[in-house]
């Protein structure tokens, strides 16, 4: 109970535990097309120009917690939140979860992780 509540108060902390999903595993279910999660890339303007996973929602996590309800997303999916190095995206997690997406997650390692196992990256736009 008190972690629920010391998560919902201190949501933007970013270290703690959240569910996590591989580079590999994430790439693998884009690629196979079969189970296709929704990407929140959660990063900055900047970074999101530089390059993203083809077919993310770009909200940034100073926003997240007063558009969360704009996003569109389908609660019933699963969603992957996406930042540079897995520090944002914790507390964009945690936010997704107490707005009812039950099956939030982070990339683990972030972009730094998906980019150097050489996965397909997109500039906006070009997809």
């Amino acid at each position: 109970m008190m972690s629920g509540f010391l998560d919902e108060m201190f949501w933007w902390r970013p270290f703690g535990v959240v569910p996590e999903i591989a580079a590999s595993e994430l790439e693998r279910l884009i690629s196979t097309g079969s189970e296709q999660p929704q990407l929140l890339d959660v990063r900055s303007g900047p970074e999101w120009q530089g390059g993203v996973i083809g077919g993310s929602v770009l909200l940034s996590v100073q926003h997240l917690k007063s558009q969360i309800d704009n996003l569109g997303f389908d609660k019933s999916k699963p969603v992957v939140a996406i930042c540079r190095s897995a520090h944002r995206s914790i507390g964009a997690v945690r936010l997704l979860r107490a707005a009812g997406y039950d099956d939030a997650s982070q990339l683990q390692g972030g972009m730094l992780a998906w980019e150097g196992q050489g996965f397909r990256v997109v500039k906006p736009g070009a997809e």
